[in-house]
């Protein structure tokens, strides 16, 4: 923005007026574009013009910018019966910016695109054992992942907007990973070690090309704009490791340090085994993916191709003895600990994820019968326990969901760049 009180002859109450007009601008491109974003069918200019108030001269202008900027374009009217010209809808663009999700995570790596209206178009899982692999050479992997994603968002026609990385563990502010206790990452600088590769995306306005952040927390953002869902729940990502994301009131809960949700370093028995965190008892050691697969008799050896949870369900269905008994007892354990988070906060709703999602049909019920048991208002008020909307891929999906999430609600920063 130009400084105007450095020019000869402007008053500072034309500037004022030069920063209000600009602010207003931006208000009324984030309120037409929300309620675009927001609609279930196509509204009009002038259906949005009686919604918000706003003039329909300013509302058309905005809807212009909107288009130029490739974020709105017009959809063909319904038929209706009457007189006159019936008006076109408008919807968000699927050829516009779209977001980069990437997930590095103990056994496999994962990159998707989504677009501006929410759409998965672009999702690729390679699978590995990266407990070995150092830090960078994980991270080279997925930048490798993260270049045939862009291809593909290219041939589509869209242009990646930002990138979100899911990580298992504790992330600060900065992107710096504190501690992934089952990666064996310590103190791992992220954005120092992608710093070497090309962008995997474009900033938009200050926000960096790359954010960083927790893979429970970007897989219950993802959960609480899949759909219809209440405004509190825990949302649990089930998989080697076992985290957490607290949605209270329609708000990801952080923590006074951003690092909340850890729920599979809660005790489940103090004199429990001893944990990859160097406690003893955490649920990880009874529900995490690798003590179910012991548990039922399995391990990573005798897996294929596909996820240890998809082969723990096959023989569920089969009616495998050893599998039903793993996952029953996966399910208690988590039940206590979920019980503790319930009663604490307050949740009706508590969403499997990750792993958890494929394996639901048979953790759900001991699940239930603890939180029966263990919840103080149960009684008159139960639980809902169901599985994640978007399955295993929660986490990849949120991240990218929250680089668009961010178009829509500052679209100025992208028309910004656009100019």
């Amino acid at each position: 923005m130009t400084v105007l009180w450095h020019c000869q002859g402007v008053s500072s109450t034309s500037t004022a007026g030069a920063v209000r007009q600009g602010s207003l601008r931006e208000l009324n491109l984030a309120v037409v574009l929300g309620r675009i974003a927001a609609a279930d069918q196509p509204p009009s200019r002038a259906g949005i013009a009686g919604q918000t108030g706003l003039t329909r001269a300013t509302v058309s202008a905005v809807v212009d910018d909107l288009i130029t900027g490739r974020l709105v374009t017009e959809a063909d009217p319904a038929p209706r019966g009457g007189a006159g010209r019936p008006a076109r809808g408008l919807r968000l663009a699927t050829d516009g910016p779209a977001g980069l999700g990437l997930e590095v995570n103990v056994d496999y790596l994962a990159a998707c695109v989504v677009d501006l209206a929410g759409t998965v178009r672009h999702h690729e899982v390679r699978r590995a054992d990266l407990r070995p692999v150092a830090p960078a050479d994980a991270l080279a992997r997925l930048v490798e992942l993260a270049g045939r994603a862009r291809a593909a968002a290219d041939r589509e026609g869209l242009t990646l907007a930002g990138a979100t990385l899911a990580v298992p563990g504790l992330v600060d502010g900065h992107g710096l990973v504190r501690l992934a206790p089952n990666l064996g990452w310590r103190d791992v600088d992220v954005p120092a070690l992608l710093a070497a590769h090309p962008p995997l995306a474009e900033p938009v306005d200050g926000v960096p090309a790359l954010v960083v952040d927790n893979e429970a927390n970007l897989a219950a953002l993802g959960e609480l704009h899949a759909g219809p869902t209440t405004a509190s729940f825990l949302h649990v990502s089930g998989e080697i490791g076992i985290g957490a994301g607290i949605v209270l009131d329609g708000a990801l809960f952080r923590g006074a340090r951003g690092w909340s949700g850890e729920l599979g370093h809660v005790p489940v028995d103090p004199a429990g085994p001893r944990c990859r965190c160097g406690a003893q008892g955490c649920l990880e050691t009874y529900a995490g993916q690798e003590a179910v697969l012991g548990a039922a008799g399995l391990s990573g050896a005798d897996l294929p191709a596909d996820t240890a949870a998809r082969r723990l369900a096959d023989l569920a269905e089969a009616g495998d003895p050893a599998t039903l008994d793993a996952l029953r007892a996966a399910g208690t354990a988590l039940g206590v600990a979920v019980a503790g988070v319930v009663n604490l906060l307050d949740l009706d709703t508590v969403v499997l994820g990750g792993g958890y999602a494929t394996l639901a049909p048979w953790l759900r019920p001991p699940v239930l019968a603890e939180l029966t048991d263990r919840v103080l208002t149960a009684a008159w008020s139960p639980v809902t326990v169901r599985a994640a909307a978007l399955g295993p891929a929660s986490a990849a999906v949120g991240g990218a969901g929250s680089v668009v999430r961010r178009i829509i609600t500052r679209p100025s920063g992208w028309l910004a760049g656009r100019q």
